[in-house]
């Protein structure tokens, strides 16, 4: 009896190894493998998370001028209609520039050139250290001029006959900006007290106190680039551009009188005063230097 069960107990003990041999010499070998032929044969492995592998990423429309004067990049929460007030442009002419079929369809990221062409060829022209610019009346004296005919004919009364009397040239005026660009008279465009003035950080302009329904004047002749309620913290605005240089915002109206593309006059009635997306009645006013705010009280008359 004891006999047997040693053997019995001996033959179990020696078929358990070989089965344990033979199971830890597949595990040893398979696994390691397969797991490595698997990583390296599976591009899904290698992809990023939200990434379709296999797809290519279609660049977004004016990526190639990331970054250069005269383009602006997307960024989240902008419309066309601020990107205008912050380039100092229509929106209407950023949409056309951009050949954009759907001027409320953006996308952050995309590159949006906002200066007109010639504008923005002369930019680039200009950090490369060569400037180009368009031939313009404004940049280019003529040959002659009724007033350089006359001064020549003076000068010729007192010569000699037969003296050729030289006409020096004009002297180009600088290309920085149109002459008159930078000499604008504005009025205030609403009489009442002065209740939040210019600060950069926290107030763009000026907030000017006043009754609903008084009215709001065009600080200067100008023509009408946005008039409507679509730029939030605005309310109902109006927006003018007056040359290549300034434009003026009046938001928070009770009522607009204009419409885009009309030309307006100086002191000309274009809104009454209201209290749209503000917490009381007011006219917010901003002067905007190539889109820029700056300190009313530096163009203002004084009172």
């Amino acid at each position: 009896m004891f006999v047997s069960r040693g053997l019995v107990v001996g033959f179990t003990v020696a078929v358990a190894g070989l089965v344990l041999s033979g199971c830890g010499t597949r595990m040893n070998k398979a696994p390691v493998e397969d797991r490595g032929t698997s990583s390296s044969s599976s591009p899904a492995s290698a992809a990023q998370p939200g990434v379709v592998v296999g797809s290519p990423i279609k660049p977004l429309p004016g990526a190639e001028n990331a970054g250069k004067p005269g383009y602006y990049t997307v960024k989240p929460g902008d419309t066309l209609i601020r990107i205008g007030l912050e380039s100092g442009q229509s929106w209407k002419d950023i949409a056309r520039w951009n050949n954009l079929e759907n001027a409320n369809l953006i996308e952050v990221g995309q590159v949006l050139r906002v200066a007109p062409p010639s504008a923005a060829a002369t930019a680039v022209a200009s950090d490369s250290g060569v400037v180009t610019r368009p031939v313009t009346s404004s940049t280019v004296a003529p040959a002659s001029s009724p007033a350089s005919a006359a001064s020549a004919s003076k000068s010729g009364a007192s010569s000699a006959p037969g003296t050729v009397v030289a006409v020096a040239p004009a002297t180009p005026s600088p290309a920085a900006a149109p002459a008159g660009d930078d000499d604008m008279a504005f009025i205030w465009p609403a009489p009442g007290s002065l209740i939040a003035g210019f600060d950069e950080a926290r107030n763009k302009g000026y907030d000017i106190a006043g009754k609903a329904g008084e009215p709001i004047l065009a600080a200067a002749d100008g023509r009408v680039v946005y008039a409507g309620a679509g730029l939030r913290g605005y309310g109902n605005l109006v927006i003018l551009k007056h040359n290549n240089t300034f434009l003026t915002a009046y938001a928070h109206n009770q009522a607009l009188l204009v419409k885009e593309d009309q030309a307006v006059r100086k002191g000309q009635k274009i809104a009454e005063m209201g209290s749209t997306d503000a917490d009381r009645v007011k006219l917010h006013f901003e002067i905007r230097r190539q889109g820029k705010p700056v300190d009313p009280s530096r163009y203002l008359p004084a009172r």
